[in-house]
């Protein structure tokens, strides 16, 4: 392809110039050497116009310079040039998309901050930095503690948190980021909202998730309560519509509402496997583009899947009068479910007896849907936050100290968070201030694993994860047990199960502390992997503007194939054509052996983390199960018994391919790749992140 623009470090789209690329080569030769920069410089836009078939960077054209003074054996031309892009690369990477970089951060993380995050004036300019968003979330959030103690050095834990932030080691949930220090101030990224079985509650949920989405929230409902369609209504001797019928106004409603002009929002429908509608409901996003704004969950009972692992028959209960309906055979509908979760990665499951056997609050009643990945009461809201873990490695080991600080200030930050909060509701604020929960979770665990020598489906990686979790959940617990001395515990603690906890007699200040959520758009921000997922692909093309894609590299990666001098730009491209580095001689059998894309993994190591992580967090998890587009229908049926016999509380399966205008390869180019929005950084692609 004739190179006819690159992308500069400030974002913007120029014309290719060679004259520009000559005196570049020029300058880092030797005088004697000088005269051969015009051939050099042919070389490169040679080895360019071979290798690109999409537009370049600045950064790809200054690697293939690095690649041709190399092979023409330039040495010492090498180092000067290499020199000068660290120095240029200071001086030029200041604005990107209007926003003055005064952190260093990636070229997609300030995409995404002027996006998502930065505040912006009437004329919708950014008029805020990296640094200063993170100081405005900081000093908000630290405010709080002179609630509690009047002479709190309030500075001192503003900078704690700041420096947190700034250095992207923790980061709480998108709503913190865009609202904190605004007049909108609503911080929780998780609601479950009811969905009584009349007209007004149903459209007053309507209503209140409007507010909720319009502030940044996502919102998880059940639906299991609405009658059946075709049920008789006495007061008008009509006949009820069923939930899948409101629940396309839930879907359009969403449609039309920006969720403060950033994003649009996400719902989350729950459907108990015993409802008469079932069939339905399972059935409904067969047809492509079917509520696009709603992820659909079936609330799977231990006695549903007995009758499946017998060929039973199982009763369908109407909820509004209690009685049984009629029957199907178990197996026939879980194969049903699997069937329809290979063709359109939909529905998931919850094991919704396992979440109410650990509901730390069951006295309250049980618990019945989710929203992602924090089960709720209803009208509860839970915020979130994550640890960067790739960043707690040190000479090939686990800094457990200093992350252990990292989840004390985390629960400090979270649990002011409730109070800094502004409520759509009394009644969404009364519930979650009476439990207080929150819930810390990690994200960057892939590159932490290859940090540490471990392959992402080893017995030794299973072992640390649980490790890994045990950790950040007993000290997350200590810390809101050691809160509730000072601040008291959360008001609903002597009905919730820690008053018969040895660790907790007196008193824990939040009903949970750790849940593990897929952290897209945060994670796209840390340039870290989403969650516990493992990479999404070593490299891949991203949608960086207006249909312009870049080439991106795992950064580990890249710096241990500079390391270990394998590193070519025209072997990264090979690599972005399928995501994967197995089988590929320029890659070393053991760096292909820990860099394990996610569709190099076999689903039962899925589940298996999964599992590890779930015997240590108060939560659920969040984490596809991603599929080969060759996986069967059997592969998702055995997924989802071995997540129910390995106690996890939910689970989710996307197998490529199954969706389109996701994760997709782009077909206007001539070799096709791999290419990912924005902010896609592994997990579901059509999930709302966090």
């Amino acid at each position: 392809m004739k190179i006819a623009q690159i992308l500069k470090r400030d974002g913007v789209w120029e014309l290719f110039q060679p004259a520009k690329l000559v005196a570049s080569i020029h300058a880092a030769l030797k005088p004697k050497e000088q005269p051969k920069a015009k051939k050099l410089a042919e070389q490169v836009i040679q080895l360019l116009e071979k290798q690109f078939t999409i537009a370049p960077t600045a950064q790809d054209v200054q690697d293939v310079v690095e690649e041709i003074l190399t092979k023409n054996k330039l040495l010492d031309a090498v180092k000067a040039y290499h020199s000068y892009r660290l120095t240029n690369k200071v001086k030029e990477f200041r604005t990107y998309h209007g926003v003055r970089d005064d952190l260093g951060l990636s070229s997609n993380a300030i995409t995404v901050l002027a996006d998502r995050y930065l505040l912006r004036n009437d004329e919708g300019a950014v008029v805020e930095t990296p640094s200063r968003l993170f100081r405005r979330v900081a000093k908000v959030i630290a405010h709080i503690d002179r609630s509690y103690d009047p002479k709190s050095n309030t500075q001192k834990t503003e900078e704690k948190f700041y420096q947190s932030l700034s250095s992207l080691e923790f980061l709480p949930n998108t709503p913190t980021l865009m609202n904190a220090g605004t007049h909108a101030g609503q911080l929780s990224s998780c609601f479950v909202l009811p969905v009584g079985d009349s007209l007004s509650d149903i459209f007053e949920s309507v209503k209140t998730m409007a507010l909720v989405h319009q502030s940044g929230g996502s919102t998880g409902f059940s639906f299991s309560h609405l009658r059946p369609k075709n049920s008789l209504i006495k007061s008008t001797k009509g006949h009820s519509s069923g939930p899948l019928s409101f629940l396309r106004v839930f879907d359009v409603a969403t449609d039309v509402i920006k969720q403060g002009s950033k994003r649009k929002g996400a719902n989350t429908a729950v459907l108990r496997i015993d409802h008469p509608d079932i069939l339905d409901f399972i059935n409904a996003k067969l047809r492509e583009g079917a509520f696009s704004h709603v992820h659909f969950n079936v609330a799977v009972t231990d006695d549903f899947l007995k009758a499946v692992e017998k060929n039973q028959e199982y009763s369908l209960i109407d909820p509004h009068t209690h009685k049984e309906t009629g029957k199907l055979n178990a197996k026939t509908v879980f194969d049903l479910l699997s069937h329809n979760a290979w063709m359109t990665g939909e529905p998931g499951l919850l094991f919704i007896d396992s979440i109410n056997r650990t509901n730390q609050t069951n006295s309250l009643g049980n618990i019945e849907s989710t929203s992602g990945e924090q089960p709720l009461h209803p009208f509860e809201s839970c915020t979130l936050g994550s640890i960067n873990v790739s960043k707690f490695v040190k000479h090939g080991k686990p800094e457990w100290e200093r992350l252990g600080d990292t989840v004390k200030l985390a629960i400090h930050f979270l649990d002011n968070s409730i109070d800094a909060n502004k409520y759509a509701l009394p009644q969404i604020e009364a519930v979650t201030k009476a439990n207080r929960r929150i819930g810390l979770g990690i994200m960057g665990f892939a590159e932490m694993l290859i940090k540490l020598g471990l392959s992402y489906d080893s017995p030794k990686a299973l072992e640390f994860a649980e490790k890994l979790m045990k950790f950040i959940n007993d000290e997350a617990r200590k810390t809101s047990t050691e809160s509730s001395v000072k601040r008291g515990s959360f008001p609903n603690f002597s009905l919730s199960t820690w008053i018969k906890d040895k660790r907790t007699l007196k008193g824990t200040r939040n009903a949970t502390v750790t849940a593990i959520a897929q952290t897209g758009t945060i994670s796209a921000l840390t340039n870290a992997t989403s969650g516990i997922e493992p990479l999404f692909a070593v490299a891949f093309l991203r949608d960086v503007s207006n249909g312009m894609h870049v080439l991106e590299v795992n950064p580990v990666f890249e710096e241990i194939a500079r390391e270990k001098e394998f590193y070519s730009k025209a072997l990264m491209l090979k690599i972005a054509h399928k995501g994967s580095v197995q089988g590929l001689k320029e890659v070393p059998k053991d760096v292909q052996r820990l860099f394990m894309a996610s569709s190099d993994i076999v689903p039962e190591a899925h589940i298996k983390m999964q599992a590890a992580f779930q015997k240590h967090c108060d939560s659920t998890i969040g984490k596809t199960i991603n599929l080969s587009e060759k996986s069967t229908v059997e592969d998702v049926k055995k997924a989802y018994l071995l997540a129910h016999k390995l106690n996890c509380k939910n689970v989710t399966i996307f197998r490529n391919g199954s969706k389109k205008g996701h994760v997709t390869t782009v077909g206007k180019i001539k070799e096709e790749k791999l290419a990912v929005s924005t902010e896609y950084s592994g997990g579901r692609p059509d999930e709302c992140s966090y």
